[in-house]
């Protein structure tokens, strides 16, 4: 097929993919939400409640993260750092994972992450939020919160794997011939990393 031919039926797709969001946007603005708990975790300064994260927004973005046995996990905050000063502006956010707060300290650290971090060790948040595999296994993914008074409200979630909207490395290698190949550290399947297994 022709350069110009596929260009076409490229820009075919993409549309169909906008027109998608659009229809998972009006979706999604019809929810009705859940109520949760004032979930305890613990920072590098203590213990903190979910409704605390909000800071100074009704809204927050909490991304369920593997933690450091994770190498996709690393991958997509390293890649989200860059734009955390604008996600702020909008909503509250923070990582939650089942590292203790001096591993993840050490982390953000090496990898120069300036967003903050949380540790659900020893709470039921990640699988009450359905990020818990069947085997016990964490997964990846995040939920947003809205805050109504004294009531937390999930208003949303999606599960993350390769080739999300979440990690923008997958959408320069889609571009590539060969789109991934035979980049390190990922198959052409699912990593285990990513399934709770």
């Amino acid at each position: 097929m022709k350069y110009t031919d596929v260009n076409g039926k490229l820009a075919d797709y993409r549309s169909q993919i906008a027109a998608i969001r659009e229809q998972m946007r009006e979706t999604l603005a019809g929810v009705e939400p859940q109520p949760v708990a004032d979930y305890e975790f613990v920072d590098s300064q203590g213990k903190v409640r979910l409704s605390e994260l909000f800071g100074e927004h009704e809204d927050l973005i909490v991304v369920h993260n593997m933690g450091v046995t994770c190498s996709h996990c690393t991958l997509w905050a390293d890649g989200y750092n860059g734009i955390h000063q604008h996600v702020v502006t909008r909503a509250g956010f923070v990582v939650s994972s089942p590292d203790r707060p001096s591993v993840q300290q050490r982390m953000a650290e090496t990898r120069g992450w300036k967003f903050p971090m949380v540790s659900h060790e020893g709470n039921s948040f990640a699988r009450d939020m359905g990020y818990v595999s069947p085997k016990g296994g964490w997964m990846p993914g995040l939920s947003v919160f809205r805050r109504e008074g004294d009531s937390i409200l999930r208003v949303s979630d999606t599960g993350f794997n390769p080739g999300d909207d979440f990690c923008v490395l997958w959408h320069f290698f889609d571009m590539l011939p060969g789109g991934i190949g035979a980049w390190p550290g990922v198959t052409a399947t699912v990593p285990s990393c990513c399934t709770g297994h």
